[in-house]
């Protein structure tokens, strides 16, 4: 039986945005190595640019080699895609984009095991919303097979960015690096960063989310290091401190794990571990949305409180709610 943090299962899930990371399209398709990391993703576009002969066999070498020995991943595939577009610096037409493709080919049919993704659909039902790093779309394919009418945006849509954020995209998915089928709207280039941070008012009401939901980060090992959310999020919202935000990570290893917790508090994040090992993690997400699910909302009749009334109760009917409230 595992304890969850009162201050977040008490919140409604209209109170929520979720970050999803690499963690969740790696639990999701375990089959897609690129998925599961920044690292595997560049080295999956390395191997398909060899198979695809877009690449000259001395780059990819050179490449393979940065890929494992660089810590900057954002230089590395900043310069992998300026190799793969045309001389003049225009990012138009590329062959980075045939790679990608390649790479997240068929995602429909990796889907494995879709219980992070159905967790984050029925949050989604009751308001929550949803911003990734990832340039899959595995939510999106997974929501339409479930029926619903499920969006991607990037930034680069500055109008449908602005009624996200309003709340009038119910089942709209930021994918604040873009998606794979629009690797322009791909942020990796970090000169492409400033670009998208630099719409005052995009990023405006962005920074007013972070200001007004409490984020909850899931799959999100690497999102704090990432260039845009931290231009974005972590380093120019002042005032931080009246709103809780929460981190899902894996907990390998105590001294580590105590160091982020202490280290994240700083930022008004809170960490939370749901495990030792990334198995753990599906069912973690799956018993937190449940918890999170089961709030009642004020002054407001709710279906799932009302079955499980019945059910705790043998016969108890579900109290009538004073309208007058």
């Amino acid at each position: 039986y595992r304890k969850f943090l009162k201050s977040l299962i008490r919140k409604q899930p209209q109170d929520l945005l979720l970050v999803t990371g690499t963690g969740v399209s790696a639990a999701v398709a375990p089959g897609i190595p690129a998925l599961c990391s920044w690292r595997s993703c560049l080295q999956a576009v390395i191997e398909a640019a060899e198979e695809l002969e877009v690449l000259d066999p001395g780059d990819v070498a050179e490449f393979r080699k940065k890929v494992i020995k660089d810590g900057d991943l954002l230089v590395v595939a900043h310069d992998l895609i300026r190799k793969m577009s045309p001389r003049t610096g225009n990012t138009k037409p590329n062959f980075f984009q045939d790679c990608l493709m390649e790479v997240f080919d068929n995602l429909e049919h990796h889907i494995q095991n879709p219980v992070v993704l159905q967790s984050i659909l029925r949050l989604m039902e009751r308001g929550t919303m949803v911003l990734t790093t990832n340039y899959d779309n595995l939510l999106e394919i997974f929501g339409r097979q479930q029926g619903k009418p499920m969006e991607s945006l990037d930034l680069k849509d500055k109008d449908k960015v602005l009624q996200w954020a309003s709340g009038q995209i119910k089942y709209g998915v930021l994918h604040i690096h873009g998606l794979y089928t629009d690797p322009c709207g791909m942020v990796l280039d970090p000169s492409g960063y400033k670009e998208v941070t630099q719409d005052p008012e995009v990023l405006e009401v962005l920074q007013n989310l972070y200001q007004t939901k409490s984020f909850l980060f899931l799959g999100c090992g690497e999102t704090l290091r990432d260039q845009i959310f931290q231009a974005v999020f972590l380093y120019t919202v002042k005032n931080k401190v009246d709103l809780e935000h929460y981190m899902l990570v894996l907990k390998e290893n105590e001294d580590c794990f105590f160091k982020l917790q202490a280290d994240m508090l700083l930022h008004g994040i809170k960490v939370v571990s749901y495990g030792d090992c990334f198995k753990q993690f599906p069912e973690y997400v799956q018993d937190l949305t449940a918890q999170i699910c089961k709030q009642r909302s004020p002054g407001t009749s709710c279906v799932d409180c009302a079955e499980r009334k019945s059910g705790e109760h043998g016969t108890d009917p579900p109290k009538p709610i004073n309208q007058s409230d």
